[in-house]
């Protein structure tokens, strides 16, 4: 059965394509009069690539590294207000997932929640906005595609910006769970985990524990951008 987006889905795409349009200058350069420049685009639609292996964490896939124009245009994105950008991100993420999922069946999503209080400060969801977009562009490809947003927090987390990869495995373990009523949507499926910036791999290597205790097949990571360090 053909999985249709919902009515939801289209006015949360509607709603970014006329904020993508309204805005007036390059998220990525600030210099172009346009949302986005062609370059800057470009820099967002490289070719994926595998992220290097962190301790934990599923093999992941990114469209680049988490640097330059794509870590202003991230940051427009989620912490600008910019929440427009989600339909060229979305694009790039589509692409991404396409090359992390290895089967012919229809992908399923499982977006990274937005913890809560920072969900009250945006007033949407990025990462989850990112898999819907990225889904109605998997759709043309596999029509069954389908984003299972099942992950909840269990407890209120610390933000994870400057913490080193041993206090972010302690802030985020146990943080995460599927709850009883959703387990139905994942159980004896393979999905890929979604979000938005790999670092240490923290917080999806908790995600796709709390998806694996769900019975489900967490083997597969995708995001938009890889934080590149030396050694994890």
């Amino acid at each position: 059965m053909v999985a249709l987006p919902t009515l939801s889905t289209l006015s949360a795409l509607l709603s970014c394509l006329l904020d993508l349009v309204l805005r007036e200058s390059c998220a990525g350069c600030r210099h172009s009069g346009v949302p986005l420049c062609t370059r800057c685009l470009e820099v967002c639609t490289r070719a994926p690539a595998p992220c290097h292996p962190r301790p934990g964490c599923p093999p992941a896939w990114a469209a680049g590294p988490y640097a330059g124009r794509v870590r202003e245009i991230v940051l427009a994105y989620k912490d600008r207000g910019r929440r427009g950008l989600a339909v060229p991100l979305g694009a790039a993420l589509a692409a991404v997932a396409g090359r992390a999922w290895p089967r012919q069946a229809a992908p399923l999503l499982v977006p990274v929640p937005a913890r809560p209080h920072a969900l009250r400060r945006r007033g949407y969801d990025p990462v989850r906005l990112l898999a819907m977009s990225a889904a109605s562009r998997l759709r043309r490809r596999w029509p069954a595609t389908a984003v299972v947003p099942v992950l909840r927090h269990t407890r209120r987390v610390a933000d994870q910006v400057g913490l080193d990869i041993t206090a972010r495995r302690a802030n985020l373990a146990g943080a995460l769970t599927v709850p009883r009523s959703a387990v139905r949507r994942v159980r004896h499926r393979r999905v890929i985990v979604v979000d938005d910036v790999l670092t240490t791999g923290a917080t999806v290597a908790e995600a796709a524990r709390a998806l694996t205790e769900a019975g489900a097949d967490a083997g597969s990571v995708a995001v938009l951008a890889e934080r590149v360090r030396a050694r994890w």
